[in-house]
């Protein structure tokens, strides 16, 4: 084939692809099934041509023929979905809006999960123009009773499931702040649930504090992570903090919302 044909070849190729993607771009909640003249008007080809397209599509098994008439999509896609969800891990949908809020805010943000009576972080973004310095990287444990990450991921356990983890774990000090006494411990998240997010002052280092908000599974009370802002005291007086509060409820609330259709 000279080196025209294949151009040609390629460019129609291509142009087939996109069609396809148009279709199948139009599936959502207020379009569950699509029809031939829909595809035909959406498209601005001809009926016919837009025949094609579906037929290629519903040989391929991206869609089916819908009761009724009309086309709605088929079990290829729901295979690809099947291993798009396996593919996705909380740290991957997170990233995204995590590395925002980081540069929103001028801060390091934290992922979070909770495994027994240990925190673990996930994953960590950081702020282009400021920098602190602070030991939280990815993989690293962190303790159940200390900072805004681990008591927002126990806050929303069983209250005597949690007394009892927190009896059984090791409650370290590590400032003259941190808490090591169990029913300050449940007193505390029984606050937190009320207030929807965690403020922690100085509990891991002197110079450090953290805005935790809880990243919600697909069940309902469930708990699956935390977003966190760790910054320096000094940077974030009280109107600052209030800010960053909204800011870090509101990209929990997104990764949530994300979340929860992958795993559905």
């Amino acid at each position: 084939m000279s080196g025209r044909g294949a151009a040609n070849g390629y460019r129609e190729r291509n142009t087939t692809a996109d069609r396809a993607l148009d279709i199948l771009t139009m599936f959502g909640d207020e379009q569950v099934v699509v029809t031939g003249p829909l595809v035909a008007e959406r498209l601005g080809v001809s009926r016919s041509t837009a025949y094609r397209y579906l037929q290629s599509l519903v040989s391929a098994q991206f869609l089916e023929d819908a009761p009724g008439g009309g086309f709605r999509l088929g079990l290829r896609v729901l295979e690809l979905a099947r291993l798009a969800r396996r593919t996705f891990g909380l740290s991957d949908i997170a990233a995204p809006v995590i590395h925002e809020l980081a540069q929103d805010v001028g801060e390091v943000v934290l992922v979070t999960r909770r495994t027994g009576d240990l925190v673990v972080c996930l994953d960590r973004a950081e702020s282009h123009e400021r920098r602190v310095r602070i030991s939280y990287e990815r993989g690293t444990v962190l303790p159940i009773n200390a900072g805004a990450s681990a008591t927002v991921l126990l806050a929303w356990s069983d209250p005597e499931e949690a007394r009892q983890l927190l009896a059984r774990a090791e409650l370290k000090r590590f400032t003259d702040a941190t808490l090591t006494d169990v029913d300050a411990l449940v007193d505390r998240m029984a606050h937190i649930r009320s207030d929807g997010y965690a403020v922690a002052r100085s509990e891991l280092d002197p110079k450090i504090m953290g805005i935790a908000a809880p990243i919600w599974g697909p069940r309902e009370g469930e708990v699956v992570g935390a977003v966190s802002v760790a910054g320096l005291v000094s940077r974030i007086p009280p109107k600052v903090e209030r800010v960053i509060v909204a800011k870090v409820r509101l990209a929990a609330a997104r990764i949530s919302e994300r979340y929860s259709v992958v795993q559905s």
